[in-house]
């Protein structure tokens, strides 16, 4: 019997070993690149004035500019109410879909639409459609709702009538992204399960609160955490409806500093936003995990 190189299974066993590294190389490469590279960048950016010297200047800027916390103030007010209302349409929505009851594919196929659509185009529809002669006060006008005289001025309302438009579009869009995550997390909780609820008398509230929410309970998370980035992110359907300004909000602000302003000291400005920004979706993701209780852990869970 031939005994086997020692030297090739060195080699075959580091390769092994170096294999998975291989492999993530090409995406650590291009995180690099196209992600880490840029953001330390900005970061560098913030702390320097136009001169390129080192200075606090650009956050002192921005914590005395009062737009900055009405910026804060509106989006809180959209993450809190957006999120809240949009997680419980979509998973009564999700629940419904689960039935499978006749033609749910294609009520599924239909409330998908939206999500396809860009923020550009949810800009532009919502847009035509809040305007004095746009197709919402035509369609009202066709089955005679209101009458010529009685058109809605959706955008001559004030600030909270401006929001609610902001979150109904918003709700629009973002319900479906939201319901296909809960939907999926539904569809991998056996009917086993359910029925040993319903065996041992639970209704279908009790089945649903003690036995569905807590099996999803990884899965609401996900969806919870990309929602809120998300929300805190919103911004170009704002500017497209209202405007620059109207309904200011952080990353509306970012965008009018490095784009629309043009100069090199509201530039740094908008670096040093991106980085507060940054860290409040950051701060707000932690709170959610800790609010939640992803972090305690769990029986069996190695100390």
């Amino acid at each position: 019997m031939t005994m086997k190189n020692p030297q090739l299974l060195l080699s075959m066993e580091t390769r092994r070993k170096i294999m998975p590294y291989l492999l993530i190389a090409p995406v650590i490469i291009y995180y690099f690149i196209f992600w880490l590279f840029p953001v330390i960048n900005s970061v560098i950016g913030s702390f320097k004035d136009i001169e390129d010297q080192w200075t606090l200047s650009n956050y002192i800027y921005i914590f005395k500019d009062p737009v900055f916390y009405q910026s804060v103030i509106n989006t809180g007010i959209l993450v809190v109410f957006s999120v809240t209302v949009e997680f419980l349409l979509a998973f009564g929505l999700a629940l419904l879909i689960n039935i499978k009851f006749k033609g749910s594919s294609v009520f599924l196929f239909l409330a998908m639409i939206p999500m396809a659509l860009p923020a550009v185009a949810v800009g532009a529809i919502w847009t035509s459609g809040f305007a004095t002669r746009g197709w919402l006060n035509s369609f009202l006008m066709t089955f005679g709702f209101i009458d010529d005289a009685g058109k809605f001025l959706f955008l001559a309302g004030g600030k909270y009538a401006s929001m609610l438009l902001i979150i109904i579009v918003d709700a629009w869009q973002v319900i479906p992204f939201v319901m296909i995550i809960l939907l999926a997390g539904l569809q991998g909780i056996g009917n086993d399960m359910k029925e040993a609820g319903y065996i041992f008398g639970g209704s279908r509230f009790q089945v649903l609160r003690k036995i569905i929410i807590p099996m999803l309970k990884p899965t609401i998370t996900t969806a919870m955490i990309l929602r809120i980035i998300s929300a805190i992110q919103i911004w170009l359907i704002i500017v497209m409806i209202f405007g620059f300004n109207r309904i200011p909000v952080l990353l509306e602000q970012v965008v009018l500093n490095v784009d629309e302003l043009g100069s090199e000291f509201f530039l740094r400005i908008g670096m040093a936003l991106s980085v507060i920004v940054a860290l409040i979706v950051s701060l707000v993701a932690i709170l959610y995990l800790k609010v939640s209780g992803s972090f305690e852990k769990k029986d069996g869970d190695s100390e």
